[in-house]
């Protein structure tokens, strides 16, 4: 199935407002598409004021704004000695592109040096991205590794507990416990969303409810462990269950390979009414899927994205639960200055900061509509 037209430029404008200025070429070979088809979207992105091109670059409008002076350094600052803050984040993630953008933009609001480092898709990817910001003398680092299986996740967190500048880990939550609970982190209250989501779906009379997810993520994986246990926890709630949202919505390692199931089948077999799908691509492919046989939403069924990157831009707009991308990686810069701005020992206790995602009711949802009996 093509990608649709504007979730394509969707993630042209992602990762252009994160990365401040790219090649088109590379841009081209980042996002997978034809060069023609990315200067088509450049153009047409360029000549309704979204962004701006030139000798195969472009950057976004903001870039025309005259840089701001660097404060002064204060006591124990190192803002004025040329050493830069490393962001570390994972190759084609529009979710975290938007989280990075935060983040850059707090840092350049004060005036902080920023090398950027993309992570490819392979386990462990991350510590060579790591160890070369740190040899290059970053001072601090900010850093949203991408960790698709649990096993990957925990074999990062002997290395990067010991990284000798001051850290902040945005949008992941470290296990309870493990050798970086005691690290800065900012991150969305997942478990929150799915309430919300949840919530939304019951106060319409929804009682047969499924959560159709990815697996590949600390936030699929909070995702589902979340929906599990809210589900199971409402009296209201008849039936519920989990499944993969996709064929490769999983880690893809040994030993986790999931089913993906029918969902349309599904629903119909069990009865569900209401439905949770996470994330965004996802979710628009799958209302597709399930117009194409029949089922309409939400007259049939209702749906409720998660992620909200591109939920808005389907034929019937979804309603869906919106992380604060950008506030987390603007709250993780914040954070990592703090620190970066007192010395060791004075800069206070770690800090484990967790911001609430909103609910976006838009037209995918509806109250349920009983046949007579």
């Amino acid at each position: 199935m093509r990608e649709p037209v504007e979730l394509r430029r969707k993630r042209i404008l992602a990762v252009v407002h994160a990365r401040g200025a790219v090649k088109v070429s590379s841009l081209a070979t980042e996002l997978d598409v034809s060069a023609v088809t990315l200067r088509r979207d450049v153009e047409e992105l360029a000549r309704t004021g979204m962004l701006r091109r030139g000798h195969g670059v472009v950057r976004p409008v903001a870039d025309d704004v005259p840089a701001r002076a660097v404060p002064a350094a204060r006591s124990g600052d190192t803002a004025g000695d040329g050493a830069a803050i490393a962001l570390v984040v994972p190759e084609r993630h529009s979710y975290l592109y938007e989280t990075l953008h935060g983040a850059r933009t707090a840092l350049e609001e004060a005036g902080a040096r920023i090398t950027l480092h993309i992570a490819p898709q392979a386990a462990g990817a991350e510590r060579p991205q790591v160890e070369r910001a740190l040899a290059a003398g970053a001072r601090g680092l900010l850093i949203s590794p991408r960790w698709r299986s649990a096993a990957g996740e925990e074999a990062d967190y002997g290395w990067l507990s010991e990284v000798e500048v001051p850290t902040v880990i945005m949008e992941r939550r470290p296990w309870p416990g493990s050798a970086l609970h005691a690290l800065d982190s900012v991150c969305s209250d997942h478990w929150y969303g799915i309430h919300l989501a949840v919530d939304h779906l019951i106060s319409l009379g929804h009682r047969r409810l499924v959560l159709a997810a990815r697996n590949d993520s600390p936030t699929a994986r909070a995702i589902r462990s979340a929906f599990s246990e809210i589900a199971a926890s409402r009296p209201e709630v008849e039936d519920w269950t989990v499944v993969l949202s996709s064929p490769n919505a999983g880690p893809g390692e040994p030993g986790t390979r999931e089913p993906v199931p029918d969902l349309t089948a599904l629903l119909r077999e069990r009865g569900v009414t209401g439905a949770v799908l996470h994330g965004d691509e996802d979710a628009l492919m799958l209302v597709q899927r399930l117009a194409e046989s029949g089922i309409r939403v939400p007259r049939d069924c209702s749906v409720v994205a998660y992620d909200d990157v591109v939920a808005a831009l389907g034929s019937t707009a979804l309603t869906a639960v919106a992380p604060p991308r950008a506030e987390i990686g603007r709250a993780a810069a914040e954070l990592l200055l703090d620190r970066l701005a007192h010395p060791a020992g004075t800069q206070g206790p770690v800090r484990r900061v967790e911001l609430l995602p909103r609910l976006e009711v838009r037209g995918s949802t509806q109250e349920l509509i009983r046949s007579a009996d």
